[in-house]
């Protein structure tokens, strides 16, 4: 027992002695990879070498040990000063935020299985309503006609089924400004009665069967109440979920290969109650403070917040590795008599913009959503993947800012905007 205890004290001496000689010091070496896109107005630049590039991590020189140029899944090109094994297996998320389904859409959908995915590619859509992935063998055991189809039906199905509560919500608050539209115009209203009042018959009898049946019932002040309540209703059914967002950009860093996200996202257009019948609304409550409170809350209502850290979301699906393509959808606005639509997709729009310029993705709108589809997919075909190890790496997990520029040009160079040292 006493060897034993004279054995063990020998070890612990010697590792206290002699630390050097039982620990090497070792750098960590992290490889960051950045997809680059370079682009002479609208064609991309596909002869680059490793000489023409510059990349800058906090504004500090970073030495480029590879870059190669990549052509859908092919390696066309290599430059190496070190080898590195690219995954260029591509993964398709397509993320329909529609109300409606359009013809346009289907020859969205047309134009990528027919020319863009290819055996082997990773499909999934996201559907107002549910997710779908595409099986693997689906493009060996169904005809490329079978699949759009199929897709198609899908997508107008859970369209319609998906956002059922926020059109109905739509056509209510339509309903309603058409209803108190008409009761100005039609001068049944002298003035709103103090509350104890008599009050007197206040909605026309020429109003559409909708409003008359859903509305004719309400007092005025009731009404707009109402109209209150859709307003808080549809911001709840519009509302974007910071978790969630957060949560597939985890799932998305996780994944392997190239990941491209398409978002298409519709232009909104809330039905109000026009500006100038606001104003003799409130001229007419003057004796109502209860009713100005109301309308007050209304004009709240219009001048949206952001839901979620725009900011925090950005950094997150740059760290992701992914490219984030934005297709706002530029819906004409609707002309209803007696209906104001304002748009209200600024603030969503806005920050999805925001979010896909910094993962190097693309941006544009169109009314024709199959056309900003291809222009995207054009841009993301081709791409350069370059690869450098940070200076002096710690893994602090601070977002690090990545720049990267093409020496003595004036070409257009978009990539992600940096990644988090963890």
């Amino acid at each position: 027992m006493n060897k034993l205890i004279l054995i063990g004290s020998m070890i612990i001496l010697s590792l206290t002695l002699f630390p050097q000689e039982i620990f090497i010091a070792q750098s960590l070496v992290v490889n960051i990879e950045v997809p680059v896109r370079v682009f002479r107005g609208s064609e991309f630049v596909d002869n680059l070498t490793l000489e023409d590039f510059e990349v800058f991590e906090d504004g500090v020189p970073q030495k480029i040990e590879a870059v190669y140029l990549v052509k859908r899944r092919s390696i066309e090109r290599s430059e190496e000063k070190k080898r590195f094994s690219p995954q260029t297996s591509r993964n398709f998320f397509l993320n329909f935020e529609v109300s409606e389904y359009s013809p346009k859409l289907g020859q969205a959908l047309e134009h990528f299985v027919q020319n863009v995915i290819l055996p082997g590619d990773d499909l999934i859509i996201i559907s107002p309503l549910t997710t779908y992935r595409l099986k693997n063998r689906a493009l060996e055991l169904k005809s490329k006609e079978e699949i759009v189809e199929e897709l198609k039906g899908l997508i107008r199905r859970d369209a319609l089924a998906g956002n059922s509560e926020y059109r109905n919500t739509i056509l209510e608050m339509i309903a309603l400004s058409k209803s108190l539209t008409a009761a100005i115009k039609s001068g049944v209203i002298d003035r709103i009665p103090t509350r104890g009042e008599e009050t007197q018959e206040t909605l026309p009898e020429q109003l559409d069967s909708f409003s008359s049946a859903k509305f004719g019932g309400l007092e005025l002040d009731e009404q707009l109440i109402y109209y209150q309540g859709l307003l808080h209703k549809l911001e709840i059914l519009r509302r974007v979920d910071q978790m969630k967002l957060m949560e597939f950009a985890q799932f998305l860093k996780d994944k392997e290969g190239q990941k491209y996200v398409f978002l298409f996202y519709e232009r909104e257009f809330l039905p109000q109650i026009e500006p100038r019948i606001i104003n003799e609304y409130i001229n007419l409550y003057q004796e109502r403070p209860d009713i100005l409170s109301t309308i007050s809350g209304i004009m709240d209502f219009q001048r949206r917040d952001i839901s979620f850290d725009v900011e925090k979301v950005k950094q997150a699906y740059a760290d992701s590795s992914i490219s984030v393509h934005f297709l706002f959808i530029t819906t004409p606005r609707d002309i209803l008599p007696g209906v104001h639509f304002e748009e209200h997709s600024e603030d969503i729009s806005s920050a999805f913009q925001q979010m896909a310029t910094a993962t190097g993705g693309f941006v544009e709108s169109s009314s024709n959503p199959a056309s900003l589809f291809q222009k995207a997919l054009d841009a993301s075909e081709n791409y350069y993947l370059l690869f450098y190890s940070p200076k002096n790496y710690k893994a602090d997990g601070k977002f690090k800012e990545i720049k990267v520029q093409v020496k003595d040009k004036g070409y257009r160079v978009i990539h992600r905007a940096g990644y988090f040292a963890d």
